[in-house]
Protein backbone atom coordinates (compact mmCIF):
# COMPACT_ATOMS: atom_id res chain seq x y z
CA UNK A 1 0.00 0.00 0.00
CA UNK A 2 1.47 3.30 -1.14
CA UNK A 3 1.58 5.66 1.81
CA UNK A 4 0.19 9.20 0.83
CA UNK A 5 -0.70 12.44 2.21
CA UNK A 6 -4.75 13.47 2.36
CA UNK A 7 -5.53 17.13 0.51
CA UNK A 8 -7.06 19.42 3.02
CA UNK A 9 -8.39 22.81 3.73
CA UNK A 10 -7.72 24.67 6.94
CA UNK A 11 -10.03 27.46 7.80
CA UNK A 12 -9.84 30.42 10.10
CA UNK A 13 -13.29 31.24 10.95
CA UNK A 14 -14.11 35.11 12.48
CA UNK A 15 -16.74 37.51 12.82
CA UNK A 16 -16.52 41.24 13.43
CA UNK A 17 -18.33 42.87 16.64
CA UNK A 18 -18.06 46.81 16.50
CA UNK A 19 -14.33 47.13 16.13
CA UNK A 20 -13.22 43.86 17.56
CA UNK A 21 -12.51 40.15 15.66
CA UNK A 22 -13.47 36.94 16.96
CA UNK A 23 -11.86 33.65 15.89
CA UNK A 24 -14.04 30.26 16.24
CA UNK A 25 -12.06 27.24 17.89
CA UNK A 26 -13.24 23.72 18.34
CA UNK A 27 -12.29 21.66 20.63
CA UNK A 28 -11.14 18.53 19.08
CA UNK A 29 -12.04 14.92 20.57
CA UNK A 30 -11.73 12.67 17.57
CA UNK A 31 -7.91 11.27 17.05
CA UNK A 32 -6.58 13.62 19.07
CA UNK A 33 -7.66 16.16 22.33
CA UNK A 34 -6.99 19.79 21.71
CA UNK A 35 -8.18 22.97 20.44
CA UNK A 36 -8.40 23.54 16.27
CA UNK A 37 -10.02 25.86 13.87
CA UNK A 38 -12.59 24.15 11.31
CA UNK A 39 -10.18 21.78 8.25
CA UNK A 40 -10.63 19.00 6.65
CA UNK A 41 -10.11 16.58 3.66
CA UNK A 42 -11.03 17.42 0.14
CA UNK A 43 -13.56 14.99 -0.99
CA UNK A 44 -14.45 14.92 -4.96
CA UNK A 45 -14.67 18.15 -4.99
CA UNK A 46 -12.66 21.92 -5.77
CA UNK A 47 -11.06 23.52 -2.65
CA UNK A 48 -13.82 26.27 -2.58
CA UNK A 49 -16.23 23.24 -2.54
CA UNK A 50 -14.27 21.94 0.39
CA UNK A 51 -14.24 24.68 2.44
CA UNK A 52 -18.12 25.41 1.87
CA UNK A 53 -18.91 21.70 2.86
CA UNK A 54 -16.76 21.53 5.95
CA UNK A 55 -17.97 24.74 7.66
CA UNK A 56 -21.16 23.56 7.21
CA UNK A 57 -20.66 20.15 8.83
CA UNK A 58 -18.49 21.53 11.46
CA UNK A 59 -20.15 24.74 12.54
CA UNK A 60 -23.24 24.61 10.69
CA UNK A 61 -22.46 28.53 9.70
CA UNK A 62 -22.77 30.02 6.16
CA UNK A 63 -20.13 32.50 4.91
CA UNK A 64 -20.48 35.71 4.29
CA UNK A 65 -16.67 36.00 2.32
CA UNK A 66 -14.15 33.68 2.17
CA UNK A 67 -10.89 34.36 1.16
CA UNK A 68 -7.73 32.13 -0.26
CA UNK A 69 -4.05 32.63 1.49
CA UNK A 70 -1.15 31.68 -0.77
CA UNK A 71 -0.09 29.55 2.05
CA UNK A 72 -0.03 25.58 2.21
CA UNK A 73 1.63 23.37 4.44
CA UNK A 74 2.01 19.39 4.97
CA UNK A 75 1.97 17.49 8.30
CA UNK A 76 2.00 13.66 9.13
CA UNK A 77 -0.34 12.39 11.74
CA UNK A 78 1.35 11.44 15.19
CA UNK A 79 0.06 7.96 14.32
CA UNK A 80 -2.18 5.84 11.80
CA UNK A 81 -5.65 6.42 11.90
CA UNK A 82 -7.90 3.59 11.73
CA UNK A 83 -10.57 5.14 9.57
CA UNK A 84 -7.90 6.88 6.95
CA UNK A 85 -5.47 3.82 5.45
CA UNK A 86 -2.83 4.17 3.95
CA UNK A 87 -3.14 8.62 4.71
CA UNK A 88 0.15 9.11 6.93
CA UNK A 89 -0.73 13.48 6.79
CA UNK A 90 -2.34 16.03 5.50
CA UNK A 91 -1.70 18.75 2.86
CA UNK A 92 -3.27 21.53 3.34
CA UNK A 93 -4.18 25.51 1.58
CA UNK A 94 -5.73 28.14 4.14
CA UNK A 95 -8.68 29.41 3.99
CA UNK A 96 -10.28 32.35 6.05
CA UNK A 97 -14.41 32.76 6.07
CA UNK A 98 -15.61 35.59 7.81
CA UNK A 99 -19.36 34.68 9.08
CA UNK A 100 -22.63 37.02 10.80
CA UNK A 101 -21.59 38.79 13.80
CA UNK A 102 -23.47 37.44 17.07
CA UNK A 103 -24.23 34.21 15.51
CA UNK A 104 -23.85 31.29 18.04
CA UNK A 105 -25.80 29.06 16.76
CA UNK A 106 -23.03 26.84 15.94
CA UNK A 107 -23.81 23.14 15.32
CA UNK A 108 -20.74 21.46 16.45
CA UNK A 109 -20.03 18.19 14.51
CA UNK A 110 -20.07 15.98 17.43
CA UNK A 111 -18.62 12.87 16.30
CA UNK A 112 -15.56 15.18 15.99
CA UNK A 113 -15.77 18.16 18.56
CA UNK A 114 -17.16 18.64 21.88
CA UNK A 115 -16.95 22.27 22.75
CA UNK A 116 -16.12 25.52 20.41
CA UNK A 117 -15.50 29.26 21.74
CA UNK A 118 -15.68 32.66 19.91
CA UNK A 119 -12.01 34.19 21.53
CA UNK A 120 -9.89 37.47 20.56
CA UNK A 121 -6.76 36.74 18.83
CA UNK A 122 -4.37 37.10 21.89
CA UNK A 123 -6.59 34.25 23.46
CA UNK A 124 -6.91 31.90 20.11
CA UNK A 125 -3.52 31.87 19.43
CA UNK A 126 -2.47 30.74 23.24
CA UNK A 127 -5.85 28.04 22.83
CA UNK A 128 -4.88 26.48 19.65
CA UNK A 129 -2.84 23.32 20.06
CA UNK A 130 -0.81 22.52 16.83
CA UNK A 131 2.08 25.54 15.52
CA UNK A 132 1.18 25.00 12.10
CA UNK A 133 -2.63 26.12 12.83
CA UNK A 134 -1.04 29.25 15.60
CA UNK A 135 0.83 30.46 12.44
CA UNK A 136 -2.17 30.57 9.70
CA UNK A 137 -4.30 32.16 12.89
CA UNK A 138 -0.96 35.04 12.63
CA UNK A 139 -1.40 34.74 8.64
CA UNK A 140 -5.17 35.48 8.81
CA UNK A 141 -4.50 37.81 11.70
CA UNK A 142 -2.32 40.12 10.01
CA UNK A 143 -4.52 40.27 7.08
CA UNK A 144 -7.81 41.20 8.52
CA UNK A 145 -6.15 43.91 11.07
CA UNK A 146 -3.40 45.46 8.32
CA UNK A 147 -4.10 49.51 8.32
CA UNK A 148 -6.56 50.48 5.06
CA UNK A 149 -3.55 52.62 3.24
CA UNK A 150 -4.95 55.68 1.47
CA UNK A 151 -4.06 56.34 -1.86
Amino acid sequence: MKLKFRKAVFVVVYRREKDKIFYLLLKRKLHWKGWEFPKGGVEKEDLLSAVKREIKEETGLAPLKIKKYPIKGKYRYAKMLKDRPGIIGQIYSLYSVEVKPKNNKIKIDKLEHSDFKWLPFEKAIKKLTWPNQKKCLKIVNKSLTKPISSA
